[in-house]
């Protein structure tokens, strides 16, 4: 087996110091003339170079690499996050590590121990846990954080938020001006800020309509099965459906619940959006490719990790002292699943 090429052999190839191969592999600002810098980086190229990382980090006393806890890469929502995370780790030239905790407040808890240990400096967190205790410890021990999606009750602590109790306003409202009296809404437990936040918004326009909010919430136990909220977003229409009054249009957690609800009509016979209309919440690009295309609130799901991993970045590099917050806003998507109720 070929063993890997180090900067001595570089420096050999080309004829110059180890010295001045390291210096130009890590981008210092040493001076080194624009022909030997090209020269030595088409070299590093050609025999596929490696940067020893780990060697880089004791040397510099700094770690290359974020550490991202997201509920779970397989919701499009947060694959969407993570794509703008790593395009802005990546201008850095950071690496990033992706941690699922599996919508588990314990196995959030054991990669947060875990990214300490390797003492990466900095962290990108939804979190799921109740009370955050040890994440608000290692916030205090000098652990640079980004809160992100799920509102943590912390200070000195830079957060990005989405107005999610306004979103759930706008989309109810949105139904109402359609002539819907009779609005159903589906949800997962409620058990995060997020989600309790829809439901507020939701109950809001609902209230202030002088109308009845109808909601059916997923149980405890089927909400750590895998993607949970299609399977949920089928049962919970079927218990709308049972009413002897059954709702006109049908409001959704997020879009893949939205999916689910969609599914089930179908498989009922009911038409959408000609019998009962359905909305969405979160904007995922599938929306727009399902029949009838999804109308949904959208969420700035790749501008959040962009925004989220700038500011972590600025945090560690020392750019900003101050502890921040933004609060990113809904924006109504119409499509084709929510129609006029004559």
């Amino acid at each position: 087996m070929k063993k890997p090429i180090t900067i001595h052999d570089i420096a050999k190839i080309a004829n110059v110091s180890s010295a001045t191969v390291s210096r130009v592999l890590s981008n210092s600002d040493y001076p080194v003339s624009k022909a030997l810098r090209e020269k030595i980086q088409r070299i590093a190229k050609e025999e596929n170079y490696i940067p020893n990382l780990l060697g880089k980090q004791l040397k510099t006393n700094s770690s290359m690499t974020l550490g991202v806890i997201i509920p779970s890469i397989s919701n499009p929502f947060y694959s969407s996050v993570m794509l703008g995370i790593e395009e802005a780790a990546r201008k850095k030239n950071f690496h990033v590590i992706l941690c699922n905790s599996l919508q588990n407040p314990e196995l959030e808890d054991e990669y947060l121990k875990t990214i300490v240990e390797k003492q990466v400096k900095g962290l990108i967190i939804s979190s799921i846990s109740k009370d955050k205790k040890l994440l608000k410890s290692f916030i205090k021990t000098g652990l640079n954080v980004v809160a992100m999606d799920q509102k943590i009750d912390e200070e000195n602590l830079c957060q990005i938020e989405f107005d999610y109790r306004k979103g759930g306003y706008l989309a109810t409202k949105h139904l109402i001006a359609k002539g819907h009296r009779r609005i159903g809404y589906v949800t997962s437990l409620l058990d995060r800020p997020s989600r309790r936040s829809i439901f507020q918004g939701y109950s809001d326009a609902m209230s202030e309509s002088g109308l009845e909010a109808r909601i059916e919430e997923a149980e405890s136990e089927e909400v750590y099965k895998g993607i949970y909220e299609f399977d949920s977003g089928k049962k919970l229409t079927g218990n709308l459906l049972s009413d002897p009054n059954p709702p006109t249009a049908i409001f959704a957690c997020n879009d893949i619940m939205a999916f689910g609800v969609i599914n089930e009509l179908t498989l009922r016979g009911i038409q959408v959006p000609d019998d009962i209309s359905v909305m969405g919440f979160d904007g995922i690009d599938f929306g727009q490719m399902i029949h009838p295309p999804l109308t949904t609130i959208k969420q700035p799901d790749y501008e959040m990790g962009k925004l989220a991993c700038t500011m972590l970045l600025e945090m560690m590099g020392g750019d900003s002292s101050d502890s921040l917050n933004i609060m990113l806003q809904p924006k109504l998507v119409e499509r084709e699943s929510v129609r006029e109720r004559s």
